[in-house]
């Protein structure tokens, strides 16, 4: 690591696992958030797990997963084992969520995961949420969602466009929610809401212009999770972080 200027305070010591695209990007960032990326585990510097040991961690102080979906359960795991807060910005796992809850609870260390860390997103959950909640009794207008990413993303649907459904029922929204994906190009993330009957239709449209809307909270998160125990999960904890 690079030594901090004179009178400027230390840079923290940062982890990737996942060193593609988002890894890429959160390195370039980490400086603004006060890190330095110590550690840096692609994938084939962590097959099955193994890249993952004490003596790489070493001083390491926090971890940021930008990996695949079915590699998150077992590097939290390890990670958790090693005692080192983490941050998980991979997305399509959340069926082991049980086995993630357990990994962070048995050995006391913290995390924070989410379906998008884009401040943005979080804002737009919410209006999403309003509109759903004001239309919930009204029988006339059916809701639809749909998201495009980029060809290379592999969880269809996303946990954003998951996230939203949730939110919508969860506002109260009983009535059936239809929803559609596309993977193509290099499409950031586009997701849309819409509330549609015969008189009229509502839409709503959240667009990123690129990926560092993502990096960039996951950086907060990273910073905001450093001292505490517990699992978290972003739209819960942003307005904090």
């Amino acid at each position: 690591m690079t030594g901090s200027p004179a009178g400027s305070p230390a840079l923290r010591r940062l982890a990737l696992v996942g060193y593609g695209r988002m890894g890429r990007l959160v390195e370039r960032l980490a400086p603004d958030y006060g890190f330095a990326v110590a550690l840096r585990l692609a994938g084939s510097d962590n097959a099955g797990g193994g890249g993952i040991d004490r003596a790489r961690f070493a001083g390491i102080e926090v971890a940021i997963d930008f990996s695949v979906p079915g590699a998150v359960a077992g590097n939290v795991e390890r990670i958790a084992a090693l005692g080192v807060p983490m941050v998980v910005g991979t997305t399509g796992w959340g069926e082991e969520l049980p086995r993630v809850r357990a990994a962070v609870e048995g050995h006391a260390v913290g995390l924070v995961y989410g379906a998008n860390f884009a401040v943005g997103v979080q804002v737009f959950y919410r209006l999403v949420a309003e509109a759903a909640r004001l239309l919930a009794h009204d029988a006339d207008y059916d809701a639809w969602a749909y998201e495009i990413h980029h060809r290379r993303k592999k969880d269809a649907p996303s946990g954003t466009l998951l996230h939203l459904k949730r939110v919508m029922e969860e506002a109260g929204f009983a009535r059936g929610v239809d929803v559609a994906s596309n993977r193509a190009g290099a499409v950031p993330g586009t997701h849309l809401v819409g509330f549609d009957s015969e008189a009229d239709t509502i839409t709503l449209e959240h667009r990123a212009r690129s990926r560092d809307g993502f990096a960039r909270g996951a950086l907060r998160a990273a910073r905001w999770i450093l001292g505490r125990q517990g699992l978290y999960e972003f739209s819960d904890v942003w307005t904090e972080i």
